[in-house]
């Protein structure tokens, strides 16, 4: 069975520190969250991150993490993680130097160790594109093609955003189908043009069809946990926007 989270980039502004970060994770639950990702929280330590998780009957499901630790100090990363009871172990995107075509590879040479000593450990590394990853490369293919081709699924997921799937020119819908043992993960954001631009919105506030992608990672017999995000929330209250989500999401059958 599917289940739902909050991603806390979300609410980021709100996680700077312990204090903060206690109030947040109350009003989170508050909501009817029962999963959280971590994301952009301020340098709390995890023990402590763990133990207001804790306080509110929130389970951690997946983080993400500075691109540096996979390389320089996985092993930390591999205790923080068992320490949160958490198995999948996320980046938020590729640092710049690696998005040129001539060093796309490396990106994948640099991440497979790391991500083999995480597999070796029981947790799994989990890849958060944006849309980039979907432009073509002068050679043919594209980013996450090279990605999927190096780095097989037994050591990496994708974190799939349904979001900039859209924005990267590929149907979601098909591409969650088609990618089924990598999405361990998947998050959730509306896209919603306006004007002759797009902006981020909470799920069911765009043109995106949840139903029919709820009905796909039903399907695919892989997908845990579908985690709400929106990076930008235009001056609304994010805690508004989660709840918006949620509200969506369990109309829905989540």
């Amino acid at each position: 069975m599917l289940q739902i989270g909050a991603q806390l980039y979300t609410v980021r502004m709100y996680c700077q520190n312990e204090r903060d970060l206690g109030r947040t994770l109350e009003r989170v639950a508050k909501i009817g969250y029962r999963n959280v990702q971590l994301s952009g929280l301020g340098n709390i330590a995890p023990k402590r991150v763990k133990a207001l998780c804790d306080a509110n009957g929130l389970r951690i499901v997946l983080t993400h993490n500075p691109e540096q630790k996979f390389l320089e100090n996985v092993e930390a990363l591999i205790d923080e993680h068992l320490l949160y009871g958490c198995k999948y172990v996320g980046l938020g995107a590729m640092s710049e130097r690696y998005r040129r075509p001539e060093w796309v590879d490396c990106f994948a040479k640099d991440m497979e160790a790391p991500a083999r000593k995480l597999r070796d450990a029981g947790l799994i590394f989990m890849y958060h594109h944006h849309n980039f990853e979907f432009g073509h490369l002068p050679e043919g293919g594209t980013i996450m093609d090279r990605l999927l081709a190096a780095l097989p699924a037994e050591i990496m997921g994708v974190t799939a955003d349904t979001y900039w799937l859209q924005m990267g020119g590929v149907d979601a819908n098909r591409w969650l189908a088609d990618h089924a043992d990598r999405l361990h993960c998947v998050h959730f954001k509306d896209f919603l043009p306006v004007d002759f631009s797009v902006r981020m919105a909470a799920v069911g506030q765009g043109n995106m069809d949840f139903g029919k992608m709820l009905d796909t990672l039903r399907q695919n017999g892989v997908t845990e946990y579908v985690l709400v995000e929106q990076d930008d929330c235009y001056g609304e209250s994010p805690f508004d926007c989660l709840q918006k989500s949620y509200d969506s999401l369990k109309a829905l059958g989540c």
